[in-house]
């Protein structure tokens, strides 16, 4: 027993170790200060979990270990902020903020419950507020996952559609077993064989984790406000984005649900090679990125031109190939900065 306890601590502080380090690493490179802030606080996370889950580190009124329980606890919620960064995804703030407010509320309520009620039963006060606590956890858990997996095919750039399962997914799903067994296990400790468990598949999804960041890939880590690259066609890149130009032309961009899978097929092209083109030679990192560039700026004339001034906002994003009305606003804010509505009332009123 002894020597299955210095393994688990061993493995624990190898893992640690290879988190902070990616951790100092990412903070020094030249990625945007939100990404490099949102994956410091995940990676301290996963490491304060690591710590708090062993029953060797239990001192439950020293100051650092109650911020060490209150890092770990918040780990879904840094997962889920960080999947969205990474992968270019709009945070809903009411949802980042309701979510964030639940977990911290859980976290003071667990802690005042430990104090005042060392002793409560299986069904008490403390149950009750872990059981909510790993509620909001796990969905959280589960949207990043589902945000790194099924928007895969969105996204332009491949070292980061590899990162979308060898990360995100890897450690979503590790987070999503360790909390459903935590759950089914009363929210106590369920033994040595089990934690001893936890810590191997921790350590094999930082060792992986460390193999992608430690390299500093700009690609992975990189600065959305830089300027896309000239592109240096090749006389078959040539020849392809020609055709994607009389795509284009022929208003392609229009048909809702077009993905970049379908545009290479009407093309009659190789899909990696389209995903190559339009990410590494016209600078795009998502195809909707791409898709939305060219709607928008249909919008912008049809917005700005007289001859449509009744034309209803809707008929426009739907004629666009937006499926409401709501995602039509969002890119046209992204692309322009303001409302479709504002952008029509400047272009022909005080013009």
């Amino acid at each position: 027993m002894t020597r299955l306890i210095l393994l688990d601590m061993a493995i624990r502080m190898l893992a640690i170790g290879q988190l902070l380090l990616i951790t100092i690493v990412i903070g020094l490179g030249r990625a945007p200060h939100a990404i490099r802030v949102a994956t410091a606080l995940l990676l301290t996370g996963i490491a304060s979990y690591l710590a708090a889950a062993t029953p060797l580190f239990r001192p439950l009124d020293a100051p650092l270990w109650l911020i060490v329980r209150f890092s770990a606890q918040m780990t879904p919620w840094l997962l889920w902020t960080f999947a969205h960064l990474l992968f270019e995804r709009p945070i809903d703030r009411r949802a980042a903020l309701c979510s964030a407010a639940a977990l911290v509320g859980c976290a003071i309520s667990y802690l005042i419950a430990i104090r005042w009620a060392p002793g409560a039963e299986f069904w008490g006060t403390q149950f009750w507020i872990a059981l909510i606590q790993h509620g909001i956890s796990l969905v959280l858990i589960i949207q990043a996952i589902m945000i790194a997996f099924l928007e895969r095919g969105d996204d332009l750039i491949e070292k980061r559609r590899r990162l979308r399962f060898g990360f995100v997914v890897l450690v979503g799903s590790i987070a999503f077993i360790v909390l459903v067994l935590e759950m089914l296990s009363g929210f106590r400790y369920s033994g040595l064989g089990i934690a001893l468990g936890q810590s191997i598949a921790i350590l094999i999804a930082t060792t992986a984790v460390a193999v992608a960041f430690l390299q500093s890939d700009p690609e992975l880590l990189f600065d959305p406000a830089e300027p896309a690259p000239e592109p240096k066609l090749s006389p078959s890149e040539h020849v392809l984005k020609r055709k994607l130009d009389a795509a284009i032309a022929g208003a392609i961009h229009r048909e809702p649900g077009l993905s970049i899978g379908g545009l290479a097929e009407r093309l009659g092209t190789p899909e990696h090679r389209l995903r190559s083109l339009i990410n590494q030679r016209l600078g795009y990192r998502n195809f909707s990125a791409f898709l939305n560039h060219h709607r928008i700026a249909e919008a912008k004339t049809l917005l700005a031109d007289p001859v449509h001034v009744d034309l209803p906002i809707l008929t426009i994003a739907m004629d666009l190939g937006y499926g409401s009305l709501a995602p039509f606003n969002r890119a046209f804010r992204q692309e322009t900065g303001q409302a479709p509505s504002n952008f029509r009332r400047a272009a022909i009123v005080e013009n």
